[in-house]
């Protein structure tokens, strides 16, 4: 869509050019900044307090957690599609963000008069997994109306450091606020930050208009998880991607269950948990926004998104070796702020750029796909496999399989790398070699 090409004071000219919009862009830029910077701020306060959950009751606890995540999901897109399919779109964010909103509302009561027990932290644990991924999807879902393609591409990378300012006042706000407000009154705040979202989503939709482009109303695919299993079966391109995503979700996850295992036995009480976890998500956000504005770029057009990718890799195989010699609350806690800081701000933005060179219709099925079934699926299956040979082994043998996994992790950069030349290849037309 053309938004109105209204005109700025002269004293604010400058910073349209900063920004690198329009005139006539700015009004709706700012409230699509805010708008995202509200719903990941209101997220990253609640975060904390989910993994501190983990934290609480053990790496059990979330084997079973991870695949009710992963049965709710299943159910949960179909049901989106629906209200997709059957709400005006004006009326799909304000229906979806109420029900969080009151939900969130209802945990706060519960904690708040001290009722929850081990059934009401799980479904806590499952409904901000489910929480995070449906706002911030909506979210993008909103952009492709407020943003032609050409804008998309000027002023996405202008919104997205909107979300990651957010992330990172989420956890500041948490330790500041944690010891005088408590654990519970934390959820009231982040509750309010998503009422603050939907006020800025009612003033986007004012400045724009309601007229926003012409694809907002078409059904989804309801064959697309299906169709999505297909295409990535049939394509030795897209299997190798959901590879490289079923090896970042055992590599992600064995480094929580080894944060949740270590913070449980370190760190007695739930502020200092919840405060610790803060912190945490403190140094992802602080890295994350370095890495998108200075690095990840760059880096894609110095070495390929091959090379790129297997950054992450490499340094989870470092990071197994350091974890075997030093184990404890610092070492953990390092490890989790680069390793996830790099998955968001490193090699999640690289690994959408494999998608690029795939058939459109291919490349929604197959993301739908991957962001569902393999990675919910893979973090369920990883953390039952870990779990079980911690089990069967004993804690303690956790170092001795921190090594042993080393040239799993390996294997995992000779695929990053291997999808940097199949994506090059591909990329100039080349032929395909067989399967």
């Amino acid at each position: 869509m053309t938004l109105s090409a209204e005109t700025l004071p002269p004293r604010l000219k400058w910073f349209s050019r900063f920004l690198g919009a329009e005139p006539g862009e700015v009004p709706a830029l700012l409230l699509s900044f805010g708008f995202f910077f509200c719903v990941l701020c209101g997220y990253y306060i609640v975060r904390p307090i989910r993994d501190e959950t983990g934290v609480a009751y053990g790496t059990g606890f979330l084997g079973y957690a991870f695949t009710i995540i992963l049965v709710v999901m299943l159910a949960a897109v179909p049901l989106m599609g629906w209200l997709v399919a059957n709400l005006p779109r004006r009326r799909i964010v304000p229906v979806v963000y109420g029900f969080f909103i009151v939900t969130l509302l209802g945990f706060w009561a519960i904690f708040f008069f001290r009722l929850s027990n081990v059934y009401v932290a799980g479904a806590f644990y499952i409904w901000v997994s489910v929480f995070s991924l449906f706002v911030v999807s909506l979210f993008w879902s909103f952009m492709t109306e407020v943003w032609e393609t050409g804008q998309a591409k000027r002023l996405y990378g202008v919104v997205s450091v909107g979300g990651t300012c957010g992330a990172l006042t989420g956890p500041l706000l948490v330790q500041a606020l944690i010891l005088r407000a408590g654990v519970a009154n934390l959820l009231l705040v982040s509750a309010g930050f998503l009422v603050l979202s939907l006020v800025a989503y009612g003033a986007l939709r004012r400045v724009v208009g309601d007229h926003g482009r012409t694809g907002g109303d078409e059904k989804p695919d309801g064959a697309s998880v299906l169709a999505g299993a297909v295409n990535v079966w049939n394509s030795p391109y897209l299997f190798r991607i959901a590879l490289w995503t079923l090896a970042g979700n055992f590599f992600g996850l064995f480094f929580t269950l080894e944060q949740a295992r270590v913070f449980g036995l370190t760190l007695a009480d739930q502020t200092e948990r919840v405060e610790m976890l803060a912190r945490v998500e403190t140094g992802v956000s602080l890295l994350t926004m370095t890495f998108e504005i200075f690095v990840t770029g760059r880096l894609v057009q110095a070495i390929g998104v091959g090379r790129t990718i297997s950054i992450g890799p490499l340094f989870a195989a470092l990071a197994l070796v350091a974890l075997a010699l030093a184990p404890g609350v610092a070492t953990i806690a390092t490890i989790m702020v680069i390793m996830r800081a790099m998955d968001y701000g490193l090699s999640g933005p690289a690994m959408r750029v494999l998608y690029t060179i795939v058939d459109p219709r291919d490349k929604y099925r197959a993301q739908n796909f991957n962001d569902t079934v393999v990675y919910r699926g893979g973090n369920a299956a990883s953390t039952w496999l870990v779990n079980g040979v911690l089990n069967a082994a004993g804690a303690a043998a956790a170092p001795v399989l921190a090594v042993a996994i080393v040239p799993v992790a390996l294997a995992w950069v000779w695929l990053s790398l291997g999808l940097g030349v199949r994506h090059d290849r591909l990329a100039k037309g080349a032929p395909k070699p067989p399967r």
